[in-house]
């Protein structure tokens, strides 16, 4: 196919986040929204009418079996990425998930040797590492402006999601870790080239949400790398305000990105060094249109991609050793 024929994608569920993580870069970008399903056939159809999809589906396995997908795009609930990733690739479709891929690391390897069997494309949808902010942190460490890495730290909180949300409930793999605090150490992960090698989790500390055994409402992780620098990834999702805050200290400086998981919410990166202080601006188009561009690119063209089912494992045996360092231990794997 050219590399300019749009994808075809199929959308498990009609999760929120669908509208901005999707169907506005697949707009942008001329792609076609073949096909939705959901559990509940209405909220499908309702789904469709609002976002131009051109048909539904009456189950997530009708979507898979359909011939004129070949893209699936897995918003679920976090314990349903694994099981419905899993099915995706034994169809044979290409996959773009929403993060994390799987419960637990172990669940996590099953889909990375899917995916291998398949020959498809798999990605985890981490779209901070597309967008320029990203970028410019990681050019500010190569070009030797800030020096030898010596700390790096990442936030990311948000106020409480309501009491029935899928995110707090242990079945279905929730927690803050899995929803925010991923991204931060996904992004101190994404520092091994200047590390020395990827980090380890030293220590953690958790704080269970209240009637929900199990479930961490915060999460903080101590983390050291190979080269001698630390990290700390910290998530809390009962915060009294946004945060999603990146923060690189070097020898010679520092540089901190305030928004780096939704730089189109804020695309400044803040530059100390001994010469002084500045601050960039590195553009507000949304970090999940070039995460989309990315994952086309490598469908039509078999362009490189930064994610894969691979890079996935890593960041889910980190998710595990911080809950295990916590006291809480891994998630549990949901049966879909």
């Amino acid at each position: 196919m050219s590399e300019s024929t749009p994808l075809r994608i199929g959308i498990l569920g009609a999760a929120r986040i669908t509208e901005r993580s999707l169907v506005a870069p697949a707009r942008a970008g001329g792609h076609r929204l073949v096909a939705v399903a959901a559990r509940d056939r209405s909220r499908a159809e309702a789904f469709a009418a609002a976002h131009g999809v051109e048909r539904t589906l009456g189950s997530y396995a009708d979507l898979l079996a359909d011939p004129e997908v070949e893209v699936v795009y897995n918003p679920l609930a976090n314990g349903l990425h694994g099981p419905w990733n899993l099915a995706a690739l034994a169809a044979g479709k290409h996959v773009l998930t929403e993060k994390p891929s799987a419960s637990n690391a172990a669940e996590a390897e099953e889909v990375m040797l899917a995916a291998r069997a398949s020959g498809t494309v798999f990605m985890e949808a981490f779209h901070y590492l597309f967008h320029p902010v990203t970028r410019r942190l990681h050019e500010l460490l190569a070009s030797g402006e800030l020096g030898e890495l010596r700390h790096a730290e990442a936030m990311v909180a948000i106020p409480a999601p309501g009491a029935y949300d899928p995110r707090w409930s242990l079945p279905l793999a929730g927690g803050a870790l899995m929803d925010l605090g991923c991204y931060g150490l996904h992004a101190l992960r994404m520092l091994a080239p200047w590390a020395g090698g990827a980090p380890r989790v030293v220590a953690a500390r958790a704080g269970e949400r209240a009637g929900a055994p199990g479930v961490d409402e915060w999460l903080d992780a101590d983390l050291s790398f190979p080269g001698g620098a630390t990290g700390t990834a910290r998530c809390h999702m009962a915060y009294d305000h946004l945060e999603m805050s990146l923060r690189i200290v070097g020898s010679r400086g520092e540089a901190t990105a305030p928004n780096f998981v939704l730089p189109q919410m804020d695309d400044r990166v803040v530059v100390r060094t001994g010469s002084g202080e500045r601050t960039e601006h590195l553009g507000t188009r949304s970090s999940y249109a070039y995460q989309l561009e990315a994952f086309a690119a490598r469908v039509r063209r078999e362009a490189s991609l930064p994610l894969d089912a691979d890079d996935a494992v890593a960041t889910m045996r980190m998710v595990d050793a911080c809950y295990t360092a916590a006291g809480l231990g891994p998630r549990p794997r949901t049966e879909r």
